[in-house]
Order: C-alpha cells, then structure tokens, then sequence
C-alpha cells in the first residue's frame, strides 16, 4: 500500500501488529497534581547515559503538563495490573484514587506492583508528526521481577499463561486449533459434526506450525491472536491448544464461516468444541475474553480483558 492512499485504521491496524509492554507514564502539574496515561510506546534508548522514550500524542489532553513537567516516570504494568491499564486509557478525572502511589526519587508518582519503574528527567521532546518523542534519563529505577502485560492487536496478553501453553505441550502428544473469527463468524468444518481446524503439534514454534497448516487448508491469509484454551482431553490422551485468530476476506478453500449462535444449534465433534464455542459466544458479546486451562470437564479461566 503506497503512502498516499494509507488509510489511519489500517495503518494503526498495522501498527498493532507488534506486541508491546504496556505503561502508564506519570508526573505532576504546575499545581503538585498528579497525571498519568496509558502508553504503549515505550522503549529503552541507552544505557550509557541511561535513556529511554516515550510518545505523546499531541491531541493528548495531558500534553501540556506533559512536555512542560521536566520530568515523568514510566510504571511497565504487571500481568495483574489491566485495570489500571483501562482507568489510565479513560478520561477519568481522578485516575490516582483507584491506584497505590507514591512519590518517586525524582518525584514522580511510582505505582506499587508493577513489573518495573523508571523515574527520569527529562532530556528532550521531539517533533514526531502528530506526536512528540519524550527522551527522559533515568536517574533512579526498579525491578519487580514480575511479568510484564502484554499488548497486540487491540487485545491484552499475559506472557505467563502463554508459556503454559508451551509447557503442556512438550508434556506429550498436543494437538494445535484455532477459533478463526471474521466479522463476528467462526470458521468450522463439517463431516457430519461441525469442528475446529487442527493439526498436530509437531517440532518448531506452535504458532508458527498452526498458521502454516491453517493457510495451506483455507486459502486464506491467517493471523494468529492469543491464546484461548490449554485442556488435556482424557477421551484422547492429548493436550489441546487452542488460539484465537482471525481471517482475511475470501472464500475458504475447505470450512464455513457460520455465527457462534447458529453453530451452537448443531451437534459438534465433541463437548469440548461445543464449550469453546459457547464461552467464546459469550465473551465476544461483552468484550471480555480469557484463557481457559483445565481438562474437558473442568478447569479456571483467567480473565484477559480487551482494552477498553
């Protein structure tokens, strides 16, 4: 696509690609009022002075305060921590109520319970289009230990429950599937019971094998999300994976595209499937997934919000 005909969803789509941490950037006003927003590009710059950076974008209602402050600190957010996340992204007047904070050794306000913080000067602000660049020098900083949230393609992830995924599966024999959504449908195939497409786990990066075998079947480009299900069926003796994806326009080649709530009328390959299918119905309806992690009768899912 040439730049003259970019379309600014498309590219932010695009953009979105990356996964990134997620933080919330914090300082003071003229007043001694603490203010914050949730930033996701982030980024060290030296160690040698200490730098990192952060962008602002210039419609930002805090951009004054912001680029005038001489100083702000980076919180990197905790799995554990997307709410704050989602307060800090809305245009809530006292974001700080609902967060512990202190004053930082620069000033700063510094979060409790996130991954890292980072508390700086700042060295430059940086025309950058429609944002600024806001180079900052570390002069103190701490490290949690904790794993950071993760942020891609409008959703929320956790690097930790990602890896569980990766841990069943060298346990034994797994078997790799996708819920593939496209413009709120989900791709099943038939043969007599509506299933997922699947394949078998096999050497190399699972994400990497399922989009493969999923291009191959359908035709289709895939782009594969987070993970949505780890369970180990005790009717195969075999750990499922189960990610979400999503689809590009297109007829498949093998599968349908049907509603959750039309395909939950028909009888499916097993009540794993049909569980998935409805979970995933009704998250979809309030925007709010998660990661399923148990067996096919019972289990926990750990709530991973989108942003909101």
């Amino acid at each position: 696509m040439s730049e003259t005909s970019f379309d600014a969803r498309a590219l932010r789509d695009a953009f979105g690609a990356f996964p990134t941490g997620v933080t919330v950037v914090t300082t003071h006003d003229a007043s001694g009022q603490p203010v914050g927003f949730t930033a996701n590009s982030f980024t060290s710059v030296s160690l040698d002075p200490p730098l990192l950076l952060v962008c602002l974008a210039k419609t930002s209602r805090n951009f004054e305060t912001m680029t005038k402050a001489g100083k702000f600190a980076v919180n990197i957010l905790s799995e554990t921590q997307k709410d704050v996340s989602n307060t800090f992204a809305r245009p809530v007047e006292d974001r700080f109520a609902a967060v512990e904070w202190k004053p930082g050794p620069e000033g700063s306000p510094i979060f409790a319970d996130v991954a890292a913080w980072f508390d700086c000067l700042t060295e430059q602000v940086l025309d950058a289009g429609d944002h600024v660049i806001m180079t900052g020098r570390v002069g103190a900083f701490d490290n949690s230990g904790k794993n950071g949230l993760g942020y891609a393609r409008g959703s929320y992830f956790t690097p930790a429950l990602a890896g569980k995924a990766v841990s069943a599966a060298a346990e034994g024999e797994a078997q790799l599937s996708a819920v593939i959504e496209r413009d709120g449908d989900l791709l099943f195939l038939s043969n007599g019971t509506l299933s997922l497409p699947a394949c078998a786990m096999e050497s190399g990066e699972p994400v990497q094998t399922l989009r493969a075998h999923l291009e191959r079947l359908t035709g289709l480009n895939i782009s594969i999300g987070f993970l949505y299900s780890v369970y180990e069926s005790r009717t195969d003796n075999r750990q499922h994976i189960v990610y979400r994806a999503t689809a590009s326009a297109g007829e498949p080649a093998a599968g349908q595209f049907m509603a959750p709530a039309a395909a939950l009328q028909e009888k499916f390959d097993s009540t794993a499937t049909a569980d998935i299918v409805r979970r995933f119905d009704l998250e979809n309806s309030i925007g709010n997934f998660g990661v399923y992690f148990g067996n096919e009768i019972a289990g926990k899912v750990h709530p991973v919000s989108r942003k909101a």
